[in-house]
């Protein structure tokens, strides 16, 4: 057993649970690869404990653990989650509350924003096993030679300028790349932060739809002279992972997305362009609230679990500070979760391979779902809504940009069909 093995044992004990299978629910991404490849260390500590994978791509996963949290569908005794999740399933008494971590867990070493987002009521419901906000990449040696520089806290006209200077289509460079492919969780996540920085909101005050406004109008007439001047043609097909390949084979001059591209974009095994990458804040406009995000991809118990004792310890140790550790030292610190823990962005072995670290932290940290917008509104979140429903009236928006950008609709009717979509699920829950 290795010393750090050992370590762990010392801060999770061998507890000895007989014949005890874990049925786990999670994503299909790389951080999450590594976690099933280290679980054996967990295993081996808890001998008779047995980990049951049930791995899916994102939107699988919202419906399975949806309906099973509904009791319609098979049970899980551990769950991946969102920010979005969380607070508002620990509400309902669908997950088991986290109040008993032990002291070796160091709650306090979780990053702030991110265990405030996983709490109801100052109660924690989920653990993160990563975190992430949104920042600007950029090609280096491509504003180098048009003589340009980037802001550290870029606006969205700055953003175009560039996009106009750089976009090169007969030489394979798309000036800006950006999400098109529809779903709350991806369109809508990025477009969230554009309108947030451009004074648009949901609701206004008294919870009446404000989707049809003169701001709206001038995020998506933005949006769409972006991706249609600037980006490739292919856009409404393109979430994270098609963004991601197409940067890393150098095809994008800029690309505004999830801080967790930075550990993958700077990896020269995978990246054409590790070493010409550039980072700045995500862009603003009128405001800087709510223009970069807050997520975490977490870790809960079902409340309906027979297991919750052994799911519990579980999800300890898979969002430890000592997992962490094991995952530099297996993997390399380049690999390690990043955005849940204080304790990572002091360690020297993380600086050195991260040179993005110290922004991504800046904008986890100033992230501000609390006030997302401009002006006041009744509601929480940044690339989200913080209420029930969302998911459903995320989704139609989503898909109804998606149709503007194909040329189905108008901005006009674009605009109609979202005030309708939020005011008609709203009605409905309400």
């Amino acid at each position: 057993m290795s010393k750090l093995l050992a370590s762990l044992c010392l801060v999770f004990p061998v507890l000895g649970w007989a014949d005890t299978t874990l049925k786990i629910a999670t994503i299909s991404n790389g951080d999450m690869t590594i976690m099933q490849q280290l679980s054996d260390r967990y295993e081996q500590s808890h001998p008779g404990v047995h980990l049951q994978w049930h791995v899916m791509d994102d939107g699988t996963l919202r419906k399975t653990i949806y309906s099973s949290m509904e009791g319609n569908g098979e049970r899980f005794d551990v769950i991946t989650v969102g920010t979005y999740e969380a607070p508002l399933w620990g509400e309902k008494g669908w997950l088991a509350p986290l109040n008993n971590l032990p002291d070796s867990y160091d709650v306090n070493d979780l990053l702030p924003p991110l265990r405030k987002a996983l709490s109801w009521h100052n109660t924690l419901y989920a653990l993160p096993f990563y975190g992430e906000s949104s920042m600007t990449y950029y090609r280096k040696d491509l504003f180098a030679a048009k003589g340009l520089s980037m802001p550290a806290e870029p606006t969205w006209q700055d953003i175009q300028h560039f996009a106009a200077e750089l976009t090169d289509k007969s030489k394979g460079i798309y000036g800006l790349c950006l999400r098109g492919q529809p779903g709350w969780g991806d369109n809508v996540a990025l477009i969230n932060t554009i309108a947030n920085a451009y004074g648009a909101q949901w609701f206004d005050e008294s919870w009446t739809p404000t989707m049809n406004t003169p701001e709206w109008r001038r995020v998506l007439t933005d949006y769409v002279a972006m991706v249609h001047e600037y980006g490739p043609p292919d856009t409404v097909d393109n979430s994270f992972g098609q963004i991601l390949r197409l940067t890393a084979q150098g095809e994008c001059a800029m690309w505004v997305d999830s801080t967790v591209a930075a550990g993958l974009l700077t990896n020269p095994q995978i990246s054409l362009v590790a070493d010409k990458l550039g980072f700045a804040s995500a862009p603003h406009d009128i405001t800087r609230n709510g223009s970069h995000w807050l997520w975490a991809w977490a870790l809960a118990v079902p409340a309906n679990s027979s297991q919750r004792e052994q799911a519990v310890d579980f999800i300890a140790w898979a969002t430890s500070r000592g997992y962490i550790q094991e995952v530099a030292k297996v993997v390399g610190w380049g690999s390690v979760p990043p955005g849940s823990r204080q304790s990572t962005y002091a360690e020297a072995g993380y600086q050195a391979l991260a040179p993005y670290a110290k922004q991504v932290l800046a904008a986890m940290e100033t992230a501000s779902p609390e006030t997302p917008t401009l002006n006041p509104v009744p509601y929480q979140g940044i690339q989200y809504v913080s209420i029930p429903g969302f998911d459903q009236m995320g989704s139609q928006v989503a898909q109804n940009i998606a149709n503007l950008l194909t040329g189905k609709l108008t901005v006009d009717e674009t605009l109609s069909a979202n005030q309708q979509a939020v005011l008609d699920v709203r009605q409905k829950i309400h």
